[in-house]
């Protein structure tokens, strides 16, 4: 007797590639994605590796040098300061005016200049550039509340009378490239 070789079965695969784009799809469109969070800074333009940078001469009482060492000590000035303290030190050093000898001579020629350690925490770095940022904003605030009677929040973003708290107390925030500080400096 005679063996009839048997067919063996297939697969039909046709409708394969069809079902493995819908779950593409599928997990496309049900798929969230995170949103990336982080600081809000405008930098300053790209600089042209041909041209030099221009050299600046500024007054050393125009500069209020902030300082978070690797032992997230904050440090104003070379002297220890409470997080605390930050904001009113910075608001009186950009109010100033030329009234007091060791703060600026003007609001538009404060600068804050925020030097990190290598090892500053991150947190640390960020209760600090928010402290700054709430110094400009209150500062912002109580100027256009003596001047236009309303809170600069509430002013419309580019009407004249914002532009004119902008330019008033324009948010000048140096920050250097991190270094290595010991905890004692």
């Amino acid at each position: 007797m005679a063996r009839k070789s048997r067919k063996i079965p297939e697969i039909n695969a046709g409708s394969m590639a069809d079902i493995a784009f819908l779950l593409l799809v599928f997990f496309l469109v049900t798929t969230t994605m995170d949103q990336q969070k982080g600081l809000r800074v405008q930098l300053p333009p790209f600089p042209d590796p041909n041209v030099p940078p221009p050299v600046v001469e500024q007054n050393d009482r125009n500069v209020l040098e902030v300082l978070v060492n690797s032992g997230d000590q904050l440090l104003v000035e070379r002297k220890p300061l409470r997080i605390n303290q930050l904001t009113e030190l910075t608001k009186r050093h950009i109010q100033n005016e030329g009234r007091l000898p060791n703060f600026a001579d003007s609001s538009q020629a404060a600068i804050v200049s925020l030097k990190n350690d290598r090892g500053t925490s991150v947190q640390r770095y960020v209760e600090v550039y928010n402290e700054l940022i709430r110094a400009y904003v209150e500062a912002r605030d109580e100027y256009a509340l003596n001047k236009f009677g309303r809170s600069f929040k509430d002013l419309p973003k580019k009407s004249d009378q914002a532009l004119e708290v902008q330019k008033k107390y324009p948010m000048k925030i140096s920050e250097a490239e991190p270094v290595e500080y010991s905890s004692s400096n």
